[in-house]
């Protein structure tokens, strides 16, 4: 039964135009009404960009720690990555300063992200909601004429709820990474209440004003929790103490949240104006010694013990310098990158044209069509995810053609296995590619799960190679399916390359084809339909020599055949034309009767 891309060819090959239509009229759309480029956006290596050298100094004079150091990095990350700022270094000079290394020309706004110190502050939670807009026809309406403003009892006191205030709660997008960023502009003002999201972005909320500081925890850590009889159980909690002043307002505040409805039961620890805990309070903490628990793995008890610690010991950023880098590679070792990927798709494509003629123009054809999805797709993340292309990125494209062309030669050679076989053409494709497509799937699958793990467990550029390595494997799929197979189809109806032209590449004489049995004592040369012309019409062995440069059959003849050979010959000798009232064969060689 023939496949549906055998007899409609024609829709992968619109699927994919349009896809290609899409993603280059999307980036013409965006260099025309948005900041879209056509370029791709380059990374530090090949860009250069602007260079921060940080001192981190804590407002109390102690020591800054190795791990206060990581955690104020992590805070820069998480707000130079929600500005949409791509590829920057940040890393840890001598163990006591951060540099900050931004690729291009950052806007000031994210240069004030970078200088600006974090804090942490524990707030009471109000309400709490998904992280989504509520709509517009959803939202509280306004009251018609001013109420007289109530004076909140106490920091969980609704009564700070005021008409603005829930407009703010009820537009504001927790999934915007505008809102996720961090510093100075989400902290607000301490005494009042704020909308804030959580790191994650999985929820907001209306918090009351500041009732403790992060300068009011004396330590934090994790580990498994133990119960009041000193067994070990396998939960892993976080806890927390806190200093004198600390033990006295944590007491007042766990005593008034205990009688509260969730979830004004809650208590937010916000670092860099992001909730990153809010537990609900089961018990008076009189003692200042509290226990955080919940669905915690020892990598989150560990990172929020290492936040609250953070946030114990408030740091200053002092700027050493702030100065314009060049590009460590620069343009030289790119253009030397992007000369190398020429040669490499020149080598391929002569090699092709040598051991595929004809049909190395589908190789050509299909890796042109690689480069340019890979081009526009690189191009359409650069400009609405910020990316930006390193030269260990450009390794990973050049690498892809090599795994591109892996995928062509192993359909073409399936193929050429089946003129071998004896099949002609269209059959040869579609058992080829049947035979061909199980192992592409697989090699790609293999290559794809190795550049996930590589992006994962890698840091810095190598990174890069591993992203592009995986973006090029699913293109070289895309185009294998949607376009390789279906030009193969529609090729294999043609007179040149169906009727075996010796420059095609599918010549099933030059391949060394089988002659084939084609039922009713007929044998076939290789790669012939059944009803070819002179050299298809041979009926058996004995009496029809397969043409030359085509190899004999292997199979023995039936019974049947052999007694259709004897007849013909008989009739052939008392000059009585032959006749084919034989008994019919079927192609396992077995009789069967008619009627």
């Amino acid at each position: 039964m023939a496949t549906s891309n055998r007899s409609r060819p024609a829709r992968p090959l619109v699927t994919l135009g349009l896809l290609v239509l899409a993603l280059v009229g999307a980036l013409l759309a965006g260099s025309r009404w948005s900041d879209a480029s056509l370029m791709p956006k380059l990374a530090l290596d090949l860009e250069g960009g602007t260079q921060v050298i940080l001192r981190p100094t804590a407002d109390s004079g102690e020591a800054v720690t190795e791990e206060t150091i990581q955690q104020a990095i992590d805070i820069i990350r998480q707000r130079i990555d929600a500005s949409g700022v791509a590829e920057a270094e940040i890393t840890s000079q001598g163990g006591s300063n951060i540099v900050v290394a931004i690729p291009g020309e950052p806007d000031p706004a994210t240069l004030d992200l970078v200088r600006e110190s974090a804090q942490m502050l524990f707030r009471p939670v109000i309400v709490q909601a998904a992280p989504t807009p509520v709509p517009e026809e959803q939202r509280t309406p306004a009251p018609e004429t001013p109420t007289d403003p109530v004076e909140p009892a106490d920091a969980s006191d609704p009564a700070w709820l005021t008409p603005e205030l829930l407009a703010e709660f009820e537009a504001y997008d927790c999934t915007d990474p505008e809102n996720l960023r961090g510093g100075a502009a989400l902290v607000g003002d301490p005494a009042e209440p704020v909308v804030a999201c959580d790191a994650a972005g999985t929820a907001k909320f209306v918090l009351g004003p500041v009732e403790v500081r992060g300068q009011d925890v004396d330590s934090a850590s994790s580990g498994l929790r133990t119960t009041q009889t000193g067994a070990v159980t396998n939960e892993w909690v976080t806890n927390i103490s806190f200093n004198g002043e600390g033990t006295a307002a944590f007491r007042d505040v766990t005593t008034r949240l205990l009688s509260l409805e969730p979830p004004r039961n809650q208590f937010a620890m916000v670092l860099d104006g992001l909730v990153i805990s809010a537990p609900s309070v089961n018990s008076v903490i009189a003692d200042g010694n509290a226990e955080i628990s919940g669905s915690f793995t020892r990598e989150s008890a560990a990172t929020l013990a290492r936040q609250l610690n953070f946030g114990a010991l408030p740091l200053t950023f002092e700027v050493q310098s702030e100065q314009q880098i060049s590009a460590t590679l620069g343009s030289e070792q790119l253009q030397r990158g992007l000369l190398a990927g020429l040669i490499g798709l020149l080598l391929v494509g002569v090699y092709s044209l040598v051991q595929y003629r004809a049909l190395g123009l589908v190789t050509i054809g299909s890796l042109a069509v690689a480069a340019l999805l890979t081009y526009a797709l690189i191009a359409v993340l650069s400009w609405t995810q910020g990316y930006r292309l390193s030269l260990p990125g450009v390794a990973g494209v050049i690498v892809a053609i090599g795994v591109t062309a892996d995928s062509f030669i192993v359909y073409f050679e399936r193929i050429r296995d089946e003129l071998r076989d004896g099949r002609t053409l269209p059959a040869a494709v579609e058992e080829g590619w049947r035979r061909a497509r199980r192992t592409i799937l697989i090699s790609d699958a293999v290559n794809f799960l190795a550049a996930v793990v590589l992006y994962f467990l890698a840091v810095g550029g190598v990174r890069g190679f591993a992203f592009t390595l995986g973006l090029t494997t699913l293109v070289d799929l895309v185009v294998v399916l949607l376009f390789t197979h279906p030009v193969m189809v529609l090729l294999a109806r043609t007179r040149f390359f169906g009727g075996g032209h010796r420059w095609s590449g599918l010549d099933p004489v030059a391949l060394g084809a089988r002659a084939r049995y084609a039922g009713r004592g007929r044998v076939v040369a290789g790669g012939r339909p059944a009803d070819a012309g002179p050299a298809g019409a041979a009926v058996a062995d004995e009496l029809a020599p397969v043409p030359a440069g085509v190899a004999a059959p292997e199979r023995r003849l039936t019974i049947a055949e052999r007694r259709a050979a004897e007849r013909r010959a008989s009739q052939a000798g008392q000059g009585a034309p032959p006749t084919d009232d034989v008994t019919p064969v079927d192609d396992a060689g077995s009789e069967r009767k008619d009627g």
